[in-house]
């Protein structure tokens, strides 16, 4: 079995600063980690490896520095990393980064599932992962928390809002995994000396994948931020003290007083 994990370097959400000019976000200068949910994409693979066999290869797009995250989860148990890294790449939106993500898997060839997380803390669209599966032309499940493998076929398990669903889905699919789906595992030490010694990342650049210019980065993406701001402190809260009935009286006041009753 191959499986394809799509991973992103995203900046820890404390520290998140705006460009107010282009609307993206400024990653110079900040601490940054591969995003949380894109751990349990790996672990869910490597959990399949574990009981098929197979190999998990980890694909990431980003300036250099992205190369950390691929070799944290080399040293996960992921066989193989890919880095798409190129200035021409710079300020995609989920559309091109979904569409350079799409061309490099065709380039890397035949797989069997591509496991994404569910969606990235540093922009919580959920867009990608469906956006690759319809640029491949494959089947998608999404917020997948179990996955099982049934001949040519996966079985998911969906966690929705009001229950559970299981999807049957043939392979070659794509599949996007929830925080709920596992405990991702730590590195191990002689994974940390293999992704540091013996894996070498892989990078390439926007020519090499064959992308086409005005579909990547910043000139081709639709998606436009017209404006940024910061929301206002809420106001402080109100302590309501006293007898059940005190409690109570004052509290039928205070949601009259605001329309609430």
């Amino acid at each position: 079995m191959r499986i394809i994990v799509p991973i992103k370097q995203v900046p820890n959400t404390n520290d998140v600063k705006i460009d107010p000019k282009t609307g993206t976000l400024i990653r110079e200068g900040v601490d940054s980690i591969v995003n949380p949910e894109d751990l349990n994409a790996i672990e869910t693979a490597l959990e399949l490896k574990d009981r098929l066999g197979g190999e998990v290869i980890a694909l990431s797009m980003g300036p250099p520095q992205a190369a950390d995250a691929l070799k944290e989860v080399v040293a996960m148990g992921a066989d193989e990393a890919y880095l798409l890294t190129d200035r021409a790449l710079a300020g995609a939106d989920t559309l091109a980064t979904a569409y350079s993500l799409s061309r490099a898997i065709m380039k890397i060839g035949d797989f069997d599932l591509i496991i994404c997380g569910r969606q990235a803390i540093d922009g919580d669209t959920a867009q990608v992962g469906p956006q690759l599966a319809e640029f491949l032309k494959v089947p998608q499940v999404t917020y997948v928390c179990k996955v099982e493998v049934e001949e040519d076929s996966v079985l998911a398990e969906r966690h929705l809002e009001d229950g559970f669903e299981t999807v049957k889905a043939k392979m070659p699919a794509l599949l996007t995994v929830m925080r709920e789906a596992n405990r991702p595992r730590y590195p191990s030490m002689s994974g940390i000396r293999r992704a540091c010694r013996e894996k070498q990342v892989h990078k390439w650049l926007a020519a090499d994948f064959d992308a086409e210019p005005w579909r990547i980065g910043f000139d081709g993406s639709p998606t436009w931020v017209k404006t940024t701001f910061t929301p206002p402190p809420k106001a402080p809260g109100k302590t309501v003290q006293g007898t059940p009935r005190d409690v109570a009286r004052d509290l039928v006041k205070t949601f009259t007083e605001k329309n609430l009753l």
